[in-house]
């Protein structure tokens, strides 16, 4: 049926309550007034049309308003305000959408007033039975297929009590994790309804906290589109609402509250939440993609656009289309969104994923100088306390990692130092002067002179990450196996491999997985080593693997999912990676605001760094009295023969190992007591790591 606009009392805002109010965006319920107000963008659109549905019936709206441009828009925002006296059945809505048609340039049209549309500013998205991908491909309407927004009137209160976000810093160790592959294996642990969910990460906190992690990135959690088939959510659907199948049931209330609830329990555990968010595409994909919202909504306002009528969509995101984040209408949603998150969910931090986007300008040029949506983040008030990380690129070539990147106190993904890590470790020549580098804090990249002022913990440092090989495949492959992808073998990151001499698992030899395994552990002790942020991907602490598939993006199965079982085939490493984290966090030495400068000494096997192009050794003294610590001296040795590295600081006698990854488990990692050298010279075997301290501890 269709019902006016509601008339308000005449001792209230007679306006709004008889139009509607344009902020905020969005559905918002007032209950005072038992009526909902309604807001949606569009800039272009000539018909809107507010649909609203029942439980029982989500093909015919049992509500629908066509709004009144004189009565019904102020500027480019379209408006009302609908009484519900209750709202008794209602708990879904959408929108329909009409304007002029498909035009050559910039101002590219997609209006299809069949298609129902979800606001991009839901707080919730319900998916009928019905639901179909490929009906919101075609042009007409799907209408019981579409996704639906889902009425405030239909979620609860949450009770926070007293919440307290953690935040860290020397002891900042971050664990990127998919919240459905981080327990959907049956041989997680969990219950079985908690499989796959986020209450299956509140499951496993305690492994967590053994571990020692003090931060988890989540890779997508924002609804995406379950008909896509990116198992790792980077097709987002909608930017305020929880994936409803992370929930253990969809319904309204389970999606925000379980999500909330985990983030308590990580709250609670010391463990802050960053999330992994996508504001740089949506799953609309190309003119050939499906309309679920933003499309039909306004198209040229949202998606930035070639002028080319045939293929309409600029794509620096690989992936059909880029927002048009130099759109204000944009640029307000995600600042929106972002707010939402911490404000609503308590989330302590946003990894921006291709982050190089946010500084495209809505022709596709490049500004480095003042890209108004990176300013917006970094000023805005309401995010001052979150942390912000980028993915300083983009699928359109562009790269901007370290100072080039615009947003000051934006932390990035660190990839040089993951190449670097890499090549070394797998025997790379003259790698050392890069290695120091990177060790160091990546001052290159984010150098702390007077006009910069930067600091190393904005590197994220890490070996490995979801875009790529798990840490145990990257030294049992040379060659990746990406075959089940469907895209023959084409896809996936380059990355500097090395099988350990044998390629893949079958009937590897015993020498093979023994130094497969100590490979495992000079990355780990690097990263842990190393100035600046360090970042793990789940399951690299036992040596999780992909069978060599560097790219799992739709790999919604055995291979992505974590094996809980290597837990137990390789205890040793788990136990050597919580070792080492806690090793750096007793020593505040390492992960400094600041750059090590006059506290570092650098040597090689001998008095002088090798810095020739053949070279792989390298060593150096850390001095901790600066920060009230002790002192580390650390060799380094990637060949594959034994050296004897002179120790060219202190005395025989006072060194104590704490690491040699070359050594069998347990005593790769030192227990007390705690072993003295008494020469002046340490044989570091092949491919190995040693760390020693000028005073016996216990970590």
């Amino acid at each position: 049926m269709k019902v006016k606009p509601h008339v308000a009392h005449p001792t209230t805002n007679a306006w709004e309550q008889a139009e509607g109010s344009p902020f905020p965006l969005g559905v918002s319920w007032n209950p005072d007034r038992s009526a909902l107000n309604f807001a949606l963008y569009s800039r272009n659109a000539t018909v809107v049309r507010v649909l609203l549905y029942s439980l029982d019936d989500l093909v015919h709206p049992a509500i629908e308003v066509e709004l009144d441009y004189l009565k019904n828009k102020s500027g480019p925002i379209w408006h009302c305000r609908i009484p519900c006296h209750p709202p008794g059945d209602l708990a879904y809505y959408a929108y329909r959408v009409d304007g002029p048609d498909p035009t050559d340039g910039y101002d590219f049209h997609n209006f299809d007033f069949e298609k129902i549309l979800l606001d991009p500013m839901a707080l919730g998205v319900f998916f009928p039975e019905a639901f179909s991908r490929e009906a919101a491909c075609r042009p007409g309407s799907n209408a019981g297929q579409a996704p639906l927004g889902i009425l405030p009137t239909q979620f609860c209160p949450f009770d926070w009590e007293e919440d307290h976000r953690p935040r860290h810093g020397h002891d900042l160790v971050i664990y990127e994790m998919h919240v459905r592959g981080f327990t959907m294996n049956p041989n997680s642990g969990v219950p079985e309804s908690h499989r796959g969910t986020y209450l299956g990460v509140v499951d496993k906190i305690p492994y967590l906290v053994e571990l020692g992690i003090t931060a988890v990135e989540l890779m997508p959690v924002f609804q995406f589109d379950p008909d896509d088939g990116n198992y790792w959510g980077y097709m987002p659907l909608n930017f305020f609402a929880p994936h409803h199948a992370y929930a253990t049931d969809p319904v309204a209330c389970h999606q925000h509250d379980e999500f909330r609830t985990m983030v308590k329990a990580l709250h609670a555990a010391g463990i802050e939440v960053i999330l992994d968010v996508v504001y740089n595409h949506t799953c609309e994909g190309d003119h050939h993609g499906p309309m679920y919202s933003w499309k039909g909504i306004d198209s040229s306002m949202a998606y930035m656009m070639t002028g080319n009528i045939d293929a309409p969509y600029a794509n620096y995101s690989g992936t059909g289309n880029t927002l048009h984040t130099a759109n204000r209408a944009i640029r307000r949603m995600i600042v929106d969104s972002l707010r939402f998150w911490d404000k609503h969910m308590h989330v302590d931090g946003f990894r921006f994923d291709l982050a190089s986007v946010f500084t495209r300008n809505s022709d596709g040029s490049i500004n480095l100088d003042d890209p108004p949506i990176v300013i917006e983040i970094g000023t805005d008030s309401d995010l001052s306390d979150n942390r912000l990380i980028a993915e300083p690129w983009d699928a359109g070539g562009e790269f901007q990692l370290g100072q080039k990147f615009p947003g000051q106190r934006w932390m990035q993904w660190n990839a040089h130092y993951r190449d670097t890590l890499q090549r070394f470790v797998r025997g790379d020549g003259g790698m050392v002067p890069d290695l120091m580098t990177r060790l160091y804090g990546s001052c290159d990249l984010f150098p702390d002179d007077l006009a910069n002022a930067l600091q190393p913990a904005l590197s994220i440092n890490y070996v490995t990450s979801h875009d790529g090989s798990t840490l145990y495949d990257l030294t049992a492959y040379n060659h990746k196996r990406n075959w089940a992808n469907g895209e023959e073998n084409r896809d996936g990151s380059l990355e500097y491999r090395w099988n350990s001499g044998w390629e893949g698992d079958e009937n590897v030899p015993v020498e093979v997985v023994r130094l497969r395994k100590q490979q495992a552990k000079n990355f780990v002790a690097l990263l842990l080593l190393s100035n600046g942020t360090p970042m793990f991907r789940m399951g690299d602490e036992f040596l999780q693997t992909q069978g060599g598939n560097n790219n799992p993006y739709n790999q919604d199965n055995e291979t992505s999912w974590l094996d809980w079982n290597r837990l137990g085939e390789h205890a040793d490493m788990q136990r050597f990676v919580a070792k080492m984290i806690a090793f750096r966090r007793s020593h505040p030495s390492i992960s400094r605001s600041r750059f090590w400068r006059e506290d570092i000494k650098w040597y090689g096997t001998g008095h002088l760094v090798d810095m020739s192009p053949t070279s792989q050794q390298l060593a150096y003294c850390l001095h901790g009295a600066s920060q009230n610590d002790t002192d580390l001296y650390v060799m380094i040795n990637a060949d594959s023969h034994s050296i004897d590295f002179g120790i060219h600081e202190g005395s025989p006698g006072s060194w104590h190992r704490i690491v040699d990854t070359s050594l069998p488990s347990p005593q790769e990692f030192a227990e007390s007591p705690v072993e003295t050298v008494q020469q002046a010279f340490y044989t570091v075997s092949g491919r190995s790591v040693v760390i020693l301290s000028n005073e016996p501890t216990q970590h």
